[in-house]
């Protein structure tokens, strides 16, 4: 095994571990069935939503996500 290669593989467990920590720390973006029909409305509080941990977890998760796919795919081409 060459050093990219251990480089990489500890880049894609830390990613993998990183992706499932943070997809379980999201809220769902429905409250259950009526949220799929009804839809949800816009509030007071939802204007400011882009600030919430929440929107941070998920810009982080597909930063994340896509630095895990380029190491596996590299990975693989290594």
């Amino acid at each position: 095994m060459s050093v990219a290669q251990i480089v990489l593989s500890i880049v894609v467990v830390l990613a993998s571990l990183f992706l499932i920590v943070a997809i379980l720390f999201q809220s769902g973006k429905s409250n259950g069935l009526s949220g799929a029909f009804g839809g949800t409305f816009e509030t007071y509080m939802s204007k400011n939503k882009a600030n919430t941990l929440d929107a941070r977890l998920a810009r982080m998760t597909k930063w994340v996500g896509l630095v895990f796919v380029l190491a596996v795919l590299v990975l693989n081409f290594v």
